[in-house]
C-alpha cells in the first residue's frame, strides 16, 4: 500500500517539476519575443519620423512621391521580414514550451 502511495507522490513530484520548467521557459521565451517586438517598433518609430522630416523639405511632387515609394517598400520588407522572425520565434517558443512533457506520451503508452 505504501509503495504505490510513493510512486504516486513520486510522479507528482515529478510533474511539479516538469511544469515548473515549463513556467520558466514560457516566461524567457515570452519576454525574448516582447524585446524582439519593442525593438521593432522603437527603430520603425525613428525611420518614420526620420522619412518624415526628409519629407518636409522637399521641393517637388515627384521627388516627394519617389521618397513615400521606397519608403513604403523599405517598410514593407522590413514588416515581413520581422513577421518572419515572430513566426521563428513563436515556433521555438512553442517548442520549447512543452519540451518537458515529451515524456507524458510515452508514459501513457505503456
Amino acid at each position: 500500500m505504501f509503495s504505490g502511495m510513493e510512486d504516486f507522490q513520486k510522479s507528482n513530484k515529478e510533474n511539479m517539476d516538469k511544469a515548473m520548467a515549463s513556467v520558466g521557459v514560457a516566461s524567457k521565451g515570452l519576454q525574448t519575443i516582447a524585446v524582439e517586438t519593442a525593438d521593432f517598433s522603437k527603430k520603425n518609430f525613428e525611420e518614420s519620423a526620420a522619412h518624415f522630416e526628409k519629407l518636409l523639405g522637399v521641393k517637388t511632387l515627384d521627388s516627394a512621391v519617389e521618397m513615400q515609394s521606397a519608403f513604403a517598400k523599405d517598410s514593407y520588407e522590413a514588416a515581413v521580414g520581422q513577421a518572419t522572425k515572430l513566426s521563428e520565434l513563436y515556433v521555438d517558443f512553442a517548442k520549447d514550451l512543452f519540451k518537458p512533457f515529451e515524456g507524458f506520451v510515452a508514459a501513457a503508452k505503456k
